[in-house]
């Protein structure tokens, strides 16, 4: 049985509200108040991981340290929380089904009719309760992706009926988040889809505790009660969710709104002190109180939905937050840019980040923001493939090793400078096949990487296929760029930098991945800071 008090988050009326931000908020002000607390994603698209989604389906892939490709809502979570998550906080349809049927295939059920209810159902239980079996947590909450009338969902909130059933009405709790719109020909909000989406969530057998309300325009009391009578809630448990002018005003808010104190009021326990927030807070000024402002382009195939760069937005939020700086982002996409317009495009710019991505399409664009970057001195970052076009540009222009390339982009290249890693040489599958999850580096005392760093050994989030091909290291190195860190067990190349520039810097890893508001990546630090350098020095 469940040790912990289990929190089910919901939603209706359409995607996208912030279920995910509220579940983080909420966390936070738990966490805040002395509760350890873990939350986990349950979604209901029937691919078995998101590793193998266009991130024009889906967004980023989050990377977790033990190398499961999930949700990004994953990367909310740490963002906020600053505690790393793992392959068990996070489970699909896919990943559910892919489990049962395995049994069924081993035998495990005895011959009987495998069914949704009770084999699938019981299934999604059993993950629910896998971070309690670890007896680390006070509360779990659970954010259930999609919609409430979603078919997909309907296990889903079936397994979370049953649970509510077995543990009892004191250990578990339900928020459902909902839409109030606006309606200005009217000129007020609607409670209407709110109240049909508690109509379906009841259906299904579950009556919310809580109901959040997502709103454009503040809730009169009077409109609170009316929800509060027609969706079977508390007046005082109908919660307002403004917009907020960042996702990071969120805790607040709900603390102010009192979430966090009707939570545990309706899981009767004892409040252990007031939230302490106040390093939250510090950080949340430095955020609207910047004393500069630089602008970064940000090169990618994928910028017209920027969820897809979602982890690196947000280390530019934590890094220009320590720095007291405003963090522009210019989105630039890798195809539009040639030789003939790359100064029209990237002259005015204060640092140039060239983003991870897979495939050929925009790789050459890529390679011309990089050769801008080198030949004009502009503070440079490039992660994973943006690594790995920072070594076939200086590889090119350089080195004068015609037509080097990476395989993966051109497989009958005459200098493979970025080759397929031999352990990826014999896999066919796609969906979790790839370098995945947190490995050592040793970084090389002397180098920028170590200052930044300030120690010798770090470890860092990977997703990768294609590495550093170590046999024209010596040419790299004789010619002034730097392998300053390297995997101490299959000596992989992980970070590359340039000795006459004053910040140039590739990895080959993900540090967005790890970069918290209480915890900034450094390498992110480093390089906002490198950018308000580049940005006082040209004026």
């Amino acid at each position: 049985m469940a040790s912990a008090k289990h929190i089910f988050v919901t939603g209706g009326v359409t995607s996208s509200l912030g279920k995910g931000i509220i579940s983080s908020s909420l966390g936070k002000l738990l966490q805040a108040r002395g509760f350890s607390v873990a939350i986990q994603k349950f979604d209901p698209y029937i691919n078995i991981d998101p590793g193998t989604l266009n991130p024009y389906e889906h967004g980023e892939c989050y990377v977790t340290d033990d190398g499961a490709e999930t949700d990004l809502d994953l990367g909310h979570y740490e963002r906020f929380l600053n505690v790393p998550t793992s392959q068990a906080n996070n489970i699909t349809t896919g990943r559910i089904y892919f489990n049962v049927i395995t049994k069924e295939r081993e035998g495990a059920f005895l011959g009987k009719t495998v069914q949704v209810v009770p084999h699938i159902t019981d299934e999604i239980k059993r993950n629910c309760l896998l971070l309690d079996q670890t007896g680390k947590y006070d509360i779990v909450i659970t954010e259930i992706g999609g919609c409430v009338g979603d078919i997909e969902a309907l296990p889903f909130l079936e397994a979370v009926r049953q649970l509510r059933w077995e543990l009892g009405p004191t250990e578990t709790l339900v928020i459902h988040l909902t839409l109030l719109p606006y309606l200005n020909s009217a000129k007020e909000l609607k409670t209407k889809p709110t109240q049909h989406s508690v109509k379906q969530l009841s259906e299904a057998g579950i009556s919310p505790d809580i109901l959040v309300c997502r709103t454009e325009h503040h809730i009169p009391v009077d409109m609170r009660k009316k929800i509060a009578l027609f969706c079977n809630v508390n007046v005082n448990s109908v919660i307002e969710s403004i917009d907020a002018e960042t996702i990071y005003d969120v805790p607040l808010l709900m603390k102010k709104e009192k979430l966090d104190e009707r939570v545990l009021s309706k899981l009767k326990l004892a409040h252990k002190t007031e939230p302490n927030i106040e390093s939250w807070k510090e950080f949340l000024g430095k955020l609207k109180n910047p004393t500069s402002e630089v602008t970064v382009g940000l090169v990618g195939k994928y910028v017209e939905l920027p969820d897809a760069y979602k982890s690196i937005v947000e280390s530019f939020v934590h890094a220009g937050a320590v720095n007291e700086c405003k963090v522009k982002i210019e989105w630039i996409h890798s195809e539009k840019l040639s030789k003939e317009n790359v100064t029209q495009i990237l002259g005015n710019l204060d640092a140039i980040l060239v983003a991870p991505g897979f495939g050929e399409r925009g790789f050459e664009g890529k390679l011309d923001a990089v050769q801008f970057a080198r030949v004009n001195k502009i503070p440079f970052f490039g992660i994973c493939l943006g690594m790995q076009c920072a070594v076939v540009e200086f590889a090119r222009n350089v080195l004068g090793l015609k037509n080097a390339a990476s395989v993966e982009m051109n497989k009958d290249t005459p200098h493979p400078v970025i080759d397929l890693m031999e352990s990826q040489k014999d896999v066919t599958l796609k969906g979790g096949t790839m370098r995945l999850g947190a490995y050592a580096c040793d970084l090389q005392k002397g180098s920028k990487a170590y200052a930044i760093y300030g120690k010798a050994k770090i470890k860092e989030r990977h997703r990768h296929r294609y590495e550093f091909n170590s046999k024209y290291l010596a040419q790299f190195e004789k010619a002034g760029m730097m392998a300053s860190g390297i995997n101490p067990d299959t000596k992989l190349v992980e970070i590359i930098e340039l000795k006459d520039h004053p910040h140039f810097i590739g990895a080959q890893f993900h540090p967005e991945l790890k970069s918290t508001v209480l915890a900034p990546h450094p390498l992110f630090v480093d390089f906002v800071k490198a950018a308000i350098l580049y940005s006082k020095n040209r004026k």
